[in-house]
């Protein structure tokens, strides 16, 4: 067995063999057909031995090689990529983030929306071994994305967030209460909520109060992420009827003592973000906070390796015959 492969049809391997058998036969069939004529001296062919009498070995040579990566290939190399059990962090987290129109604020760049979507899809790709799913809240709630290990899915639905799609206002309540009931029924034994929003709750039928409670009374913990800069920011302060937006200077205003409450609450953290630089620094803080070690089992999964040996058969293959059938032809 070639180090590092293995074969789905290692049998194929057995015709290996039959390159010895060539050999043998070949050298016996040689000599049988050795022609002896009598010179009365052997000046005449001395020195007429060439580069073509030289290198005419070369083509059995060539067609053995190619016997043998046509057998490997039809045994089917493959290599094994992964097969081990790892000691791993797993949680269950949940992303909630506000789309209310305050997150087009151009304090961050180009705002806030797009700034918060970037950084979040970096920390998923740093948690390879959790459950992330995503709710989105602005005047209403809604879950964008199930708790799931499928990563790509995860950052596809970030990457597809936009203002504009809920009705407009800022429900923290009810966007609370979304990512704790997806997170209700996991058996996780570290179940997590990061809520992130610009504003000050002023919709939804769920008090901010309400959903902390649920969130304690299912161990959830709570990070809270309050993004916006300090004093004023160019934001939308109305729409137009082909809804583009008209921004205009205003207050930013974060209920921070509201989501200093949630998170206390439930064990978590109250962060501010002013800038893009430190809600990056945030996110990084609440990836180191929460680490928990589980076993993974790690499947195997194989690559098809097959392709170069046949490749490369089928080259000396012709190879040879080109060799045979052009600079190195024989009379018959």
């Amino acid at each position: 067995m070639i180090e590092g492969y293995t074969f789905l049809h290692p049998w194929w391997l057995g015709l290996l063999i039959l390159i010895p058998a060539m050999i043998f036969w070949q050298r016996s069939r040689g000599k049988k057909q050795e022609v002896r004529i009598a010179f009365p001296t052997l000046t005449p062919v001395v020195n007429t031995r060439g580069w073509r009498t030289r290198l005419y070995p070369v083509i059995p040579i060539l067609r053995y090689l190619a016997f043998a990566a046509l057998i490997i290939a039809l045994a089917r190399p493959q290599k094994t990529l992964k097969e081990e059990i790892v000691r791993a962090e797993g949680i269950d987290i949940f992303l909630v983030m506000d789309l209310s129109s305050s997150m087009l604020a151009r304090d961050f760049n180009p705002d806030r929306l797009q700034v918060s979507k970037r950084v979040a899809s970096e920390f998923v790709d740093k948690r390879p071994h959790d459950r992330i799913g995503l709710a989105v809240f602005a005047g209403e709630s809604y879950t964008q994305c199930p708790l799931t290990t499928d990563h790509r899915v995860v950052k596809d639905f970030l990457n597809t967030l936009e203002c504009g799609i809920l009705e407009d206002g800022t429900a923290i309540g009810m966007g609370l209460a979304a990512g704790v009931n997806r997170l209700e029924q996991s058996d996780a034994e570290s179940k997590v909520v990061i809520l992130l929003t610009d504003g000050v709750n002023n919709a939804g039928y769920i008090k901010p109060t309400t959903a902390t409670a649920l969130a304690k009374e299912y161990n959830v913990k709570v990070y809270t992420i309050g993004v916006g800069s300090r004093g004023d920011a160019l934001a939308p302060m109305s729409r137009r009827d082909d809804g583009r937006y008209i921004f205009g200077m205003a207050r930013v205003q974060i209920d921070e003592r509201l989501l200093t409450e949630i998170a206390q609450s439930t064990g978590g953290r109250y962060f501010r973000a002013t800038d893009e630089q430190s809600l990056e620094e945030i996110y990084a803080e609440i990836d180191q906070l929460e680490k928990t070690e589980m076993e993974v089992t790690a499947f195997k999964r194989y690559s098809e390796e097959y392709k170069p040996f046949l490749l490369w058969g089928l080259g000396l293959l012709l190879a040879s015959i080109l060799l045979q059938w052009t600079v190195l032809r024989t009379l018959p």
